[in-house]
C-alpha cells in the first residue's frame, strides 16, 4: 500500500463523508501574483482551491487520485478545473508549468519512502524554476495512542520500514513524519518559511501539524556548475 494510488477504493468511499482541515496562510501567498499558475495535487473535493479562488486566484488546477473526490469537487465548485490521476504518482502535466503547487495531506496518505520521493520528484518537475511548494501535513504525535498505533503497525505490518505508519480505525494506511525526513524529502529545494499548526484529523483527533513553504532554485545546481567552470575557462 505504499503507492500513491494503492488506496483508491477508501478515499471513494470517504468522498461524500470526510471533512479536510488543514488550513491556507494567505501571507504565503502574497508575492504571487493572482493569474498564476497554481496546481492542488491531493485536491479532495476542492476545498482549498474555493479558498485560493476566493482569495482572488483564477488559473487552478486540481488533481487526485479518487474519482469519487473529484465528482465531488465538480458537484460543489463547478467553475474550478480537476482531473483525476490515473497513474499517480505521474500528472498529465508538462514540465515547469506550474507557479507553485500546494500539497496538502497528501503525505500522510502516501506511507512508503520511495513512494514519497517519487512524488516529490514529480512536482518538482511541474513547477517552473523559481516555483514554490506549499506543502501541509501532519508531524509524529508524542501522545499515548499515536505511539501505540506506530508501534502495532511496525510490529504488524513493517513492510513501509518507517517509523509512524499506522492504520485508521476506519481502514485507511496513514503516515506521520519527523521533521527530519521532512527536510531529507525536501532537500532539492529552497526552505523559505515553516509553522506549526494544529488540526483536527479527518476522523476527528486534534494533531499537530507542520506547513513548509520552499522554492525550486531558479537556477539548477548542473547549470550554475556549467557556468562556473565556463567562466573560469581559458581563452582559446
Amino acid at each position: 500500500m505504499s503507492e500513491p494510488g494503492s488506496q483508491v477504493a477508501y478515499w471513494d468511499a470517504a468522498a461524500a463523508t470526510k471533512t479536510f482541515t488543514h488550513p491556507l496562510h494567505p501571507p504565503w501567498l502574497d508575492g504571487i501574483s493572482g493569474h498564476a499558475t497554481i496546481l492542488d495535487y491531493g485536491c479532495g473535493y476542492g476545498r482549498v482551491m474555493a479558498e485560493l479562488q476566493r482569495h482572488g486566484f483564477d488559473n487552478l488546477t486540481g488533481v487526485d487520485i479518487s474519482p469519487g473526490m473529484i465528482e465531488r469537487a465538480r458537484r460543489l465548485h463547478p467553475a474550478l478545473r480537476f482531473a483525476t490521476l490515473d497513474t499517480p504518482p505521474l500528472s498529465p502535466c508538462p514540465d515547469a508549468a506550474f507557479d507553485a503547487v500546494l500539497l496538502f495531506a497528501v503525505l500522510t496518505c502516501v506511507p512508503g519512502d520511495e513512494a514519497q520521493h517519487r512524488l516529490i520528484t514529480e512536482l518538482n518537475r511541474v513547477l517552473k524554476p523559481g516555483g514554490i511548494l506549499y506543502l501541509s501535513d501532519l508531524l509524529l504525535q508524542d501522545d499515548e495512542r499515536n505511539r501505540s498505533r506506530y508501534d502495532r503497525h511496525a510490529n504488524d505490518h513493517g513492510s513501509h520500514g518507517s517509523y509512524g505508519v499506522f492504520e485508521t480505525g476506519d481502514g485507511a494506511i496513514c503516515r506521520h513524519h519527523p521533521r527530519e525526513w521532512l527536510a531529507t524529502l525536501l532537500t532539492g529545494f529552497e526552505t523559505v518559511a515553516t509553522r506549526t499548526i494544529t488540526v483536527p484529523t479527518m476522523n476527528g483527533h486534534e494533531s499537530t501539524g507542520i506547513q513548509i513553504l520552499a522554492r525550486k532554485p531558479a537556477v539548477t545546481a548542473v547549470t550554475a556548475v556549467t557556468t562556473v567552470t565556463a567562466v573560469g575557462a581559458p581563452s582559446r
